[in-house]
């Protein structure tokens, strides 16, 4: 079986069919897998490559909930029986490759048939990562086919993005897109270059075009204390946020080790002292409201 997906359907590692913190209101949230990024501090590394099918996972499934399947070409692969699933995640943690064996192929009428099943609870639908601009095509063909419909066309459609999508997908998207949610994870390219393993450039096109259009919802910075550079940057970072429009939403997020793999699990955690602290430094730039962490890990 290819991995690549066709236009009218998506690799999707998660679905929540409600969640009130990512976007406005209550969303139903499909996160899809692949990412683009291999960021160091990665709470959710399973979600950035896809399956190699090498079965280093099937033994160690307590509940034999995977199997290896001989295909028609002579290949193998993984083969993930739902009924079976505890959803212990060992799978996951024995991935050599920050993968996931339990993803889903949804085609555009699939996911329809699930946001109408919860349409009267949600005020939208949220589509994140993974990095979900990867898999664009089928986000144009949802976001199309939902506000071309009578009974969903009321709910909004979000993307969470790392920011990484040229110009010229964003404006293809753009008909159809309500807002989105960007991280900005570092200041200068090459501290944005040593933690995500690519540059800022892409991604501050895109909060200045979302800006542009009034599609840019949120701008989220993650303060990773003694290793990213937006408190050390922090006038650069405040004239910068000041040129976005006032009810652009900033959200302040704390590293925490949640989900973190490798060297940055040996990094300190931003606590909630150090956040107040990054806060009020940055709020004396800005002199807009951000919003703090609710939990610390």
């Amino acid at each position: 079986m290819s991995v690549k997906p066709t236009q009218n359907e998506a690799l999707v590692s998660r679905i929540l069919t409600f969640s009130c913190v990512d976007g406005p209101g209550n969303r139903l949230v499909v996160f899809l897998q692949g990412c683009n990024f291999d960021c160091i501090t990665c709470h959710n590394p399973h979600t950035i490559n896809h399956c190699t099918h090498c079965g280093d996972c099937v033994k160690s499934c307590p509940s034999d909930a995977l199997s290896i399947a001989s295909q028609q070409n002579g290949t193998q692969r993984v083969v993930w029986h739902a009924d079976k699933c505890t959803h212990c995640d060992l799978c996951i943690d024995v991935c050599p490759d920050k993968s996931n064996p339990k993803i889903v192929r949804y085609s555009v009428d699939d996911m329809l048939a699930l946001i109408r099943q919860h349409h009267f609870f949600l005020n939208g639908i949220t589509i994140s990562g993974g990095e979900a601009t990867l898999q664009l095509p089928f986000i144009i063909a949802l976001f199309k086919a939902v506000k071309s419909d009578s009974e969903l066309a009321h709910l909004t459609c979000y993307i969470d993005s790392n920011g990484s999508l040229s110009r010229t997908g964003w404006e293809r998207v753009s008909p159809y897109l309500d807002g989105a949610m960007i991280d900005l994870k570092a200041w200068q390219s090459d501290t944005h270059l040593w933690l995500v393993g690519r540059d800022k450039h892409r991604v501050i096109d895109t909060i200045d075009y979302l800006a542009t259009q009034n599609k840019l919802h949120e701008v989220r910075l993650l303060h990773i204390p003694g290793k990213s550079d937006l408190d050390t940057e922090v006038d650069a970072v405040g004239d910068y946020l000041n040129t976005l429009p006032k009810e652009v939403k900033i959200r302040l997020n704390a590293f925490q080790h949640h989900g973190v793999i490798g060297e940055a699990l040996t990094w300190e955690k931003c606590s909630e002292s150090e956040m107040n602290r990054f806060h009020d430094l940055l709020f004396s730039k800005t002199n807009r409201p951000m919003q703090l962490p609710t939990i610390y890990t």
